[in-house]
């Protein structure tokens, strides 16, 4: 055995030699998609100019597709569904564009070079599921920011992230300073979608509480990139009584405390009103000085948008008030009958 194998210093240069390769690695991924993409932007532009002014017939694409695989049989990406693919994909983000991207220069200077920087099977989601280019353009720039795989992407415009993100009731640009109060925007969805839940028709609070913590990585996804769960119920004391959290969570990003009350009614003021005192009570028990304010999110079944602003209006602590929505409630006498995901587990296991 050789004699560094146990050295502390040989280890720990070691170490960072092995971070340095496998950032060249990702370095090296990235630049053959780039490479890739760009090949097929050109490719796509030719398809589309070749298709609107030669007369070569509806058979073009399947000839072109024939030719290319016979020359480049270790390459893939040339089939006749590809082709049409990356056709489409160009004409998409070129459309209304002035002067159209052909080389690297200009892409980089233009509103489309994120597209350059995802894998071809996330563009393809993005431009076969969205309507226009700011709304594919955002989920471009998701993908990139989160490293969303294409299951987390096609999840993410399913529920229509698009149009729910930012648009919740909030008082934080009151309540909280420049960028910290842009960035806690962004955190927020209205609706928030939990359509990974079946509920009986009379479902309480309490039952929402334990299926989504049942469900908790489901629910993290749909909070969004950043949020860390730390607990339910949490007991807090404050003078002679005490109180207890429904759900909190801890923000990476935003450096904060995340409250979550659950609601299922309508939004009233007085859930502001309670809100606001457990962000108190976090604040003072929980906050390290490290931290940033804690941040109350109230996620209610329906609410009156007059309402909630008139309700944080002259509220001092950072809250934001959203909706949800479920899948179709099940009657309860049709949920009692069917079998709990442990009954089936259970009977599949006897059964090997």
């Amino acid at each position: 055995m050789s004699i560094l194998v146990n050295n502390k210093e040989y280890r720990q240069w070691l170490l960072k030699l092995k971070s340095k390769i496998q950032k060249a690695q990702i370095k090296a991924a990235v630049k053959v998609n780039t490479e890739l993409l760009l090949l097929y932007w050109e490719i796509g532009a030719d398809i589309a100019q070749k298709q609107k002014n030669a007369k070569w017939g509806t058979g073009f694409v399947d000839q072109l597709s024939k030719d290319l695989v016979r020359e480049f049989p270790d390459m893939k990406g040339f089939s006749r569904t590809n082709l049409l693919y990356i056709r489409k994909w160009y004409l998409f983000y070129s459309k209304g564009i002035e002067k159209v991207p052909q080389v690297v220069g200009q892409i980089e200077r233009s509103q489309i070079k994120d597209i350059f920087y995802i894998p071809w099977g996330q563009n393809r989601e993005i431009i076969t599921k969205c309507k226009t280019t700011d709304e594919a353009l955002f989920y471009v720039q998701k993908t990139i920011q989160h490293n969303w795989s294409r299951n987390v992407l096609v999840h993410q415009i399913e529920s229509g992230l698009f149009e729910r993100e930012g648009t919740s009731v909030n008082n934080f640009t009151l309540t909280l300073p420049k960028p910290q109060s842009d960035l806690a925007k962004q955190t927020l969805k209205d609706p928030y979608v939990f359509d990974f839940l079946s509920m009986t028709e009379d479902y309480h609070e309490k039952e929402l509480e334990n299926v989504l913590v049942e469900h908790i990585t489901k629910f993290l996804l749909e909070l969004g990139a950043g949020f860390a769960y730390v607990g339910r119920q949490i007991r807090l004391e404050v003078g002679e009584g005490e109180f207890f959290v429904d759900l909190l969570f801890y923000h990476v990003k935003l450096h904060c405390y995340v409250v979550v009350e659950l609601k299922t009614g309508k939004f009233e003021p007085e859930h502001a009103g309670k809100l606001n005192f457990y962000v108190t009570a976090v604040d003072r028990q929980l906050r390290s000085v490290s931290d940033q304010p804690t941040i109350g999110i109230l996620i209610c079944k329906t609410k009156d948008k007059i309402v909630a602003e008139y309700a944080l209006s002259d509220i001092k602590k950072p809250i934001g008030v959203s909706q949800y929505q479920l899948t179709k409630a099940l009657p309860k006498k049709f949920k009692s009958s069917l079998p709990s995901i442990k009954e089936i587990e259970a009977e599949l296991s006897d059964k090997k």
